[in-house]
């Protein structure tokens, strides 16, 4: 009697158009996967389809949207992918950014009178400074104590979150905001400029453009740079070669901080114009997924920030126009990472049958 099962076996050398093809197969299979949803849903799938990636962009407000939406998951991926390179995982950029907005924020509501034309540059300051704060408490306990920095830093995201929560419900709120968890409105001159009128995207866009040359830079350029991936491609090569582990660990948290607390003081100094309880729908979070179908490189991390963007405006546009929840942008979300390891894969391992005889009774 034969018995023939299926075995995972490491190919000799991965291909590397295949490593770079497959984020565009797990967008393809996502689509693909979203017209049979769609269709059991009792829902037209290709008017569904059309809802949720081409209606979104049929304005120039559409456009500004998808990059205003882009630009915090950009920055929090730019910074996310240095660490992930590394193997140093930071799993709090959410956190981070939390943080970078409250610090923000708080300078300009309390200090920017004080600075005159140097209010603004303070209050980015502030918010990048904030967000590497966040993250030096997981640097500081993998350093010290070993501990994982995932758990640390996802656990500090609710710390941040209901740091936040208890600022506005507290000393920040608005006296004149009817008791919504609300600072005051920022003044206007602190607020962001925009990229184009008729739309909402601000020069924090730029900001991000900038921020991904600086890591393309930093990677390809800098012995910094070269010694993270040799860190986190071969560790063993690394600590033959004498690199620091806790220099890395150190520099990928602060660079992962730092753009993630941009993103933050980012967002309440553009479109909100206020510390509010809901400054992020998940953006810190949905990094993680743009980081790795980006493949860490800058330039995809970009092309995956606006693709994820259109997720979001896409599972606003099907809320309103066929009453499904908001949980289908979480779905596509979910489906585009779950397509994106299933081939990874089979980029690095192959599918092969193995016929073996089996015991006999």
């Amino acid at each position: 009697m034969l018995e023939l099962p299926w075995r995972l076996e490491k190919r000799a050398a991965p291909s590397s158009v295949m490593r770079i093809a497959a984020p565009l197969i797990a967008a393809v299979a996502m689509f693909a996967t979203g017209f049979i949803i769609f269709a059991f849903l009792g829902k037209n799938p290709l008017s569904a389809l059309e809802l949720f990636f081409i209606e979104p962009l049929n304005s120039l407000y559409g456009w500004g949207e998808l990059l205003l939406k882009a630009t915090p998951l950009a920055l929090c991926g730019l910074g996310l992918a240095v660490g992930f390179a590394a193997n140093v995982w930071n799993i709090g950029a959410e956190g981070q950014l939390t943080l970078g907005a409250i610090c923000g924020g708080g300078v300009a509501l309390f200090w920017s009178d004080h600075l005159g034309p140097l209010a603004l540059p303070a209050i980015l300051l502030a918010g990048i400074a904030g967000g590497a704060a966040w993250a030096a408490i997981p640097a500081v306990l993998r350093t010290r104590f070993n501990t994982s920095e995932i758990l640390v830093s996802l656990m500090l995201v609710y710390i941040a979150q209901l740091l936040l929560a208890y600022l506005l419900h507290g000393a920040w709120r608005d006296p004149e905001g009817y008791n919504f968890p609300q600072s005051k409105a920022f003044d206007e001159r602190l607020i962001l400029p925009l990229l184009l009128d008729g739309q909402r995207a601000t020069i924090a866009f730029l900001f991000m453009l900038g921020l991904a040359a600086l890591s393309w830079f930093f990677s390809s350029r800098l012995f910094a740079g070269y010694r993270m991936l040799v860190s986190g491609q071969a560790p063993a090569a690394a600590a033959y070669a004498g690199f620091s582990e806790q220099r890395n660990v150190w520099l990928a948290l602060m660079i992962g901080g730092g753009a993630a607390g941009l993103a933050g003081v980012c967002e309440v100094m553009g479109p909100i114009g206020r510390l509010q309880a809901d400054i992020s729908p998940g953006y810190g979070f949905a990094a993680i997924i743009v980081a790795f179908v980006g493949r860490l490189h800058p330039v995809g991390i970009v092309l995956a920030a606006l693709l994820m963007s259109l997720l979001y405006l896409g599972g606003e546009s099907v809320q309103l126009g066929l009453q499904l929840p908001a949980a289908v942008t979480g779905l596509f979300q979910g489906l585009l990472l779950f397509y994106l390891l299933a081939a990874d894969l089979f980029v690095g391992y192959r599918l092969r049958l193995v016929p073996r005889l089996a015991a006999q009774p």
